[in-house]
């Protein structure tokens, strides 16, 4: 949890109820040096305390510690892979799987929201993209829902000079694309910077 984050959002709701630090102490009933300590972020507050500090507030304590920004690269790298289900097993998987991760902490962990709306949006359109590459090969008459990495590869290696060929490459492509991306972005997770992805159709705002 971040101190700071959390300190902030303390300070926040005592404005907005109008209370000055020694207001909140009696309210709360805790020490005006606990409050003071809280609000510089050199405490976090627990147990009974943040139970009276929130009562006072007006908040749920789950109220008050979802609103602290959690850094957590580690949930961002499981989202970031999660993508590469879609790649291995089923498309939409790649679709499915972040946007649960992002619905269940989009609002608790740090850039969590910047990475799921980006991931999903991502990989909708690329999705979106593979399926018109197969329509396209096959005249429509033809839609494997079910296709996945390791019938691109078997695809690949029975090589046949025929138009196949060029639209196999190109799922090949998009595939190798889409690792690409992952890959990168893992790279900047560990930056700590915000996620790249392109081309994506901007789904979720």
């Amino acid at each position: 949890m971040n101190n700071q984050n959390l300190a902030i959002k303390v300070k926040e709701l005592r404005n907005r109820k109008g209370f000055s630090q020694e207001q909140l102490s009696e309210e709360s009933k805790l020490s005006l040096r606990t409050v003071q300590r809280i609000e510089k972020g050199e405490s976090i507050p627990r147990g009974d305390t943040l139970l009276k500090l929130t009562q006072a507030l007006g908040v749920t304590p789950d109220d008050l510690l979802e609103w602290a920004d959690v850094e957590d690269k580690g949930y961002l790298t499981l989202l970031n892979f999660s993508a590469l289900s879609g790649l291995l097993f089923h498309p939409l998987l790649g679709v499915i799987i972040p946007l649960v991760m992002w619905i269940l902490k989009k609002d608790k962990i740090k850039f969590v929201d910047n990475y799921g709306k980006k991931i999903i949006s991502f990989q909708i359109t690329w999705t979106l993209l593979l399926y018109s590459i197969i329509m396209i090969a096959t005249k429509g008459s033809y839609i494997r829902f079910d296709i996945n990495f390791f019938d691109i590869f078997s695809s690949l290696v029975n090589f046949r000079m025929n138009k196949e060929v060029i639209f196999t490459a190109l799922i090949g492509v998009l595939y190798l694309y889409n690792i690409v991306l992952i890959f990168k972005n893992y790279m900047r997770i560990k930056k700590g910077e915000l996620s790249w992805y392109f081309p994506a159709i901007p789904f979720l705002k």
